[in-house]
């Protein structure tokens, strides 16, 4: 059964300059249910990776509430959060002489105390962590030598390790060939059910999303948060005011995007 696991109610994002507070957006509202997968769409610069920030308490909100567990988020302490958010981000994990096993195991640093000390229950969620991903073969591999994909696939390990309900993405599929971002994806979705998860993700890749996500929030710059299933979005509109223009079509009923030859 899907719950609602994250509430926004009339947040505004953005950040502090020495010349005073930049708001980037306004207005959100909205819920974010487990069992789900939610994709974040937009334009470059509308604000999603301030908005995943935010969600994620790397920086402060400029109004309205965050809410999780029946708790602003501004009220749980950093320990908690680390229980309870994981965060997978853009940036490539730039390490060296660690295995992919070991890299996982990093997930468990919110609860193996000050020494860092793993337990035979830790070792355990590990490997669980490591099997659901699919990169049991990956396991003695030392991560400089993976691929784009493989690595993104050892980052959403570590973030499974870490058992947190939310796990956020930061353009999970970006450096990664076609077929390595549908199977991240696909990943994605099938973990939100299979664990439970509430995922929610910023991505570029619109048609796959599209495909994929069950649930899409499309930010625009100046105007409100739509937020539908895809095939909601796309009768209402707002999916084609977004992606067509000059040579670029949008199906609505297919959900496909096609772009004119010029020859």
């Amino acid at each position: 059964m899907n719950t609602e696991a994250i509430i926004l109610r009339d947040l505004g994002i953005g950040y502090t300059t020495k010349h005073g507070v930049i708001t980037v957006a306004e207005d959100i509202n909205g819920t974010i249910c487990s069992r789900e997968l939610t994709c974040l769409l937009g334009a470059n610069g509308v604000g999603k990776s301030t908005l995943l920030r935010t969600l994620s308490a790397f920086q402060p909100k400029i109004q309205g509430e965050i809410m999780i567990g029946g708790r602003d988020l501004s009220d749980w302490t950093d320990k908690e959060l680390s229980r309870l958010i994981g965060v997978v981000l853009t940036e490539k994990p730039d390490v060296r002489n660690m295995t992919v096993r070991e890299l996982v195991s990093l997930g468990r640093s919110p609860y193996t105390g000050f020494w860092g000390t793993y337990s035979k229950e830790d070792l355990q969620i590990v490997d669980e962590a490591i099997s659901l991903v699919g990169i049991d073969l990956l396991s003695r591999r030392m991560v400089h030598t993976l691929s784009d994909g493989e690595r993104q696939k050892v980052m959403i390990a570590k973030a499974l390790a870490q058992q947190t309900p939310v796990i956020y993405l930061d353009e999970p599929t970006a450096f990664l060939d076609y077929p390595s971002k549908v199977e991240v994806l696909q990943l994605l979705r099938r973990i939100s059910r299979e664990a439970g998860k509430t995922i929610f993700l910023s991505t570029h890749d619109v048609e796959l999303a599209l495909q994929l996500a069950d649930v899409v929030w499309l930010m625009t710059r100046g105007e409100r948060m739509a937020i539908g299933s895809p095939k909601t979005l796309a009768k209402q509109g707002d999916l084609g005011r977004f992606i067509e223009r000059e040579g670029i079509s949008f199906d609505p009923e297919t959900l496909t995007i096609r772009v004119k030859r010029n020859d």
